[in-house]
């Protein structure tokens, strides 16, 4: 739990960072709608990786474990793994198709 709340004071701390960084100078065009896309994309799909992968390390810990506690339910352990896996991946894989959509990728 330690690490999350490092994780969102990193988060944090690059939205607030990221606000002074777009601003425009006196006479400059405001930052365009596509750059605005292509960063909340990049964002987006940034935080399905790390949510994805954090999901992932915890469903194969669990799942070893269960391995290591009843060795003869290996087989059922390890089909149930490899789909949890999958449906997690497909999340992320969900989240570049959105992000690909609003870069207008299609």
């Amino acid at each position: 739990m330690k690490n999350f709340g490092r994780f969102v004071a990193v988060a944090a701390s690059m939205l607030v960072a990221v606000n002074p960084a777009m601003a425009a100078e006196a006479g400059e065009a405001v930052a365009s709608g596509d750059a605005m896309k292509g960063l909340a994309a990049g964002l987006g799909l940034g935080i399905a990786a790390a949510g994805g992968a954090f999901g992932q390390s915890k469903a194969i810990a669990a799942g070893l474990e269960g391995i290591g506690r009843n060795p003869g339910a290996a087989g059922q352990i390890k089909g149930s793994l490899i789909i949890g896996l999958v449906l997690i991946e497909s999340l992320v894989i969900y989240s570049l198709v959105v992000s690909l959509g609003l870069l207008g990728k299609f």
